[in-house]
């Protein structure tokens, strides 16, 4: 068996002495709360100051203030309470707005050689970056940069490259729809459509499976659906710490009189009771009581899960016939597929019992509105498109597309994720899309597919690729296998991060390297002599302004959008007369640029008037129509799989801690599930410690096993033992980053397969 090359220490071994006091304590049995506002207010005013903090808390997710840039979660469009936030989104806003910056002496004190052992908390825990600063071949510090130099060194870069395809262009989910417009229009007018994001690391299987089955890879439901729902179905998703504004459109449908059934390993405490903060009788413990039933599937059972509940309902003949004749193609295949349903092989993939699923099928049979949600414990599977297209499936089975209360609801992770898939940042983007581009601006974009986020660290690794920029985020600690992806990003002749606060991107960078911090989500954004605003699309297609409020952390910040034209003027010049320094003085010439390409767009400007916003067409949702090449939805079938493991080896998968979000550790804690002081723990079941010989508190090392022969490990890990089902365990990510395999991928989507990583576990 081979062995990754030892580049650097991997993730899991950056820890700081803080973390070696962790502690296992009880978990949390109930989301949010007295707690969370305890929480929330004291990191603010700790990180912030009284003045800042109170500006950027009460101006969080207003209509006249700033978006969120945690999760995508939409804002209610009646009454938002003064306090429109929730626990994690105030962490995001004090995690952004700190007092404490990074800076030329920081670099100049601190070496990239003494940094890369640092862990991820640390670096960002540091401050805002306030000044460009570049790292040239060779030197193991970050040096000072003007703005104007930065631009010519990229110009240089990517100027002498063989072909436009030598060049990757990565965003994150927090770049707002201007800046990801413009960004896709540089790469486009470079020549390449190389622009991997983020969406090819969570929610690509979601776009691929309903692009095929409805024609439109966006949920279907709005908050109001929601609201009024009778059945919720919660699949693969924590809402208490990834999504906990979520938390409140669940209690209103408790209170309209919903049930909800939550499909999980981890018995979390964010579906099961809510205590809302906004409320007395939240703040006194007496909360809401969320999951009616609550099934503890194996991994990956959801497939089979949801064949059965199928099988199920046409034995029941709970089928919305009229629907389906006048809206579907492909029912009685799919309908003969699950006739004969092989029960054993859903029994022992979804490690449920007949009775439990019987039950959640009457759920569904006795619901005549029922919206559907998932995240990233569905997304990140192999078989996770044809897990999607089950649920569509169901759906449409049902009538449960295009009806008030109803339907389909992947909750994003990012802030603006699926907006910026909206302007454009996609690697395969559709014709129409490109058309519409080199009508307004001139030009023939590309064609040919460019590479998404799986495909740009090969081509790193490969040679094919030598330039990589990247608009915010931090790539090396999201990407899967991390030994293999930092040392791609090491092989670049340039790296370039354009970011808020310091991570792990940075300490492993190309032969130069650049740093340019950008203007946060909270900060005035005067570029252009303007007070300038941008737009974000939530998870729910609506469309809505953001405008910061708070003084920035330093005077040399710049806009990302400034830091994109700038970077265009420079490397492009007036090619194809694309005016880039007028983009970057008034944001709405982007916006009518906006409006003439990107389709539901026209009137930009006007639309972003409206209070709150305005939703973007989503015809299945709007007038059950499907835009798909058939012309209606598409019943699928896909075969039943049971994934199986060797004997005495276990399926992990990644996830988050309540302090947390994505690869920004705001904290070492996890209450909800009982952690304090540190994340190098493995939840495992206690059928599954006995029959390993193990104990609660054994020391471990991860190491993971897949087809390649390559040993992947991840050491020094503590168990806990914890209520899961038995084989499956899970720990936090970036630190398991680097056991996931780059080339383990969702078929169809190229997802990374976090949620099933086969590992053994070695005592310490």
């Amino acid at each position: 068996m081979s062995t990754t090359p030892d580049a650097t220490p991997a993730p899991v071994d950056r820890v700081d002495a803080e973390e070696s006091g962790l502690r296992v304590g009880r978990p949390a049995s109930h989301a949010a709360g007295l707690k969370a506002v305890t929480v929330s207010m004291g990191r603010a005013l700790r990180q912030m100051g009284p003045v800042r903090a109170a500006r950027n808390l009460l101006t969080l997710n207003q209509v006249d203030g700033f978006d969120c840039m945690s999760c995508a979660w939409p804002d209610p469009t009646d009454h938002r309470h003064t306090a429109e936030f929730c626990e994690n989104g105030a962490k995001a806003v004090s995690w952004e707005g700190q007092r404490a910056t990074v800076g030329p002496e920081f670099f100049a004190t601190h070496p990239i050689s003494e940094l890369v052992r640092r862990s991820d908390h640390w670096l960002e825990r540091q401050g805002r970056l306030t000044h460009p600063m570049v790292r040239r071949a060779g030197a193991d510090h970050y040096e000072p940069i003007s703005w104007d130099s930065a631009f010519a060194l990229v110009a240089q870069h990517l100027q002498a490259l063989d072909s436009p395809d030598e060049a990757l262009f990565y965003t994150s989910g927090r770049a707002s729809n201007e800046a990801a417009f413009v960004y896709q229009l540089l790469a486009r007018a470079y020549g390449t459509n190389n622009l991997p994001d983020c969406s090819n690391m969570c929610h690509e299987s979601t776009s691929v499976a309903l692009a095929r089955t409805i024609g439109i890879g966006k949920g279907s439901v709005s908050l109001a659906d929601l609201h009024e729902a009778d059945l919720i179905v919660i699949s693969g998703q924590n809402p208490g710490t990834n999504h906990p504004r979520m938390l409140s459109a669940l209690e209103i449908a408790k209170q309209n009189g919903a049930r909800i059934l939550a499909i999980n390993p981890l018995r979390e405490a964010g579906l099961l009771r809510f205590d809302n903060p906004q409320t007395p009788k939240g703040l006194a413990g007496r909360g809401t009581g969320l999951a009616d039933t609550y099934l503890q599937i194996r991994s990956n059972g959801d497939l089979a899960l949801w064949q059965a509940i199928g099988h199920l309902l046409l034995r029941r003949d709970a089928a919305d016939h009229d629907f389906i004749a006048a809206h579907t193609v492909g029912f009685d295949a799919w309908a003969a597929h699950l006739r004969d349903l092989d029960r054993a092989a859903v029994l022992a993939a979804t490690g449920l019992s007949w009775t439990e699923i019987e039950a959640a099928a009457e759920m569904f049979a006795t619901s005549q509105r029922i919206v559907n949600c998932w995240a990233m414990g569905i997304t990140q599977h192999r078989n996770a498109v044809a897990t999607i297209a089950e649920f569509v499936n169901v759906a449409l089975l049902q009538g449960m597309i295009g009806k008030p209360g109803a339907g389909l609801c992947p909750v994003r992770g990012h802030s603006n994720v699926q907006g910026d898939r909206t302007m454009g940042i996609w690697e395969k983007a559709p014709e129409v899309f490109l058309d519409a581009l080199g009508a307004e601006f001139g030009f023939d974009p590309p064609r040919a597919h460019g590479h998404d986020a799986a495909a740009a660290v090969r081509a790193l690794r490969d040679g094919t690729a030598k330039v990589f920029v990247g608009l915010g985020g931090n790539f090396a600690a999201a990407m899967s296998d991390t030994h293999v992806t930092e040392a791609a990003l090491r092989s670049a002749a340039l790296t370039v991060q354009i970011s808020t606060k310091l991570n792990r991107s940075h300490l492993t960078a190309g032969a130069d390297a650049l740093i340019l911090p950008t203007l946060g989500r909270t900060e005035q954004d005067r570029t252009g002599g303007l007070l300038q605003r941008v737009t974000v699309e939530d998870s729910m297609s609506a469309v809505h302004a953001s405008r910061g409020r708070s003084e920035p952390v330093g005077p040399l910040l710049r806009s990302e959008v400034d830091i994109l034209c700038g970077i265009a003027a420079a490397t492009l010049g007036d090619r194809y007369g694309i005016p880039w320094p007028d983009f970057a003085a008034d944001y709405s010439r982007i916006r009518e640029r906006i409006g003439r390409v990107v389709p539901g767009c026209e009137a930009y400007e006007e639309k972003i008037q409206r209070r709150g916003g305005f939703p973007l067409p989503h015809p299945p949702r709007d007038s059950r129509t499907f835009p798909t090449a058939q012309g209606r939805a598409v019943f699928t079938v896909s075969p039943l799989e049971v994934m199986t493991v060797p004997e005495g080896r276990l399926v992990l998968q990644t996830l988050r801690s309540h302090d947390q979000f994505n690869t920004t550790v705001y904290g070492l804690d996890d209450r909800y599930r009982g952690i304090r002081s540190g994340r190098r723990v493995v939840f495992i079941s206690p059928a599954d410690l006995t029959g390993l010989g193990l104990a609660d508190g054994d020391r471990v090392d991860l190491v993971s096993e897949w087809e390649d022969g390559i040993e992947r490990r991840a050491e020094d890990f503590r168990l806990v033992s914890y209520d899961t089902p038995t084989g499956c365990v899970a720990a936090y990510y970036p630190e398991t980053n680097p056991l996931v395999p780059l080339d383990s991928q969702a078929l169809d989507s190229g997802t990374p397969t976090s949620k099933w990583v086969v590992v053994r576990l070695e005592r310490v």
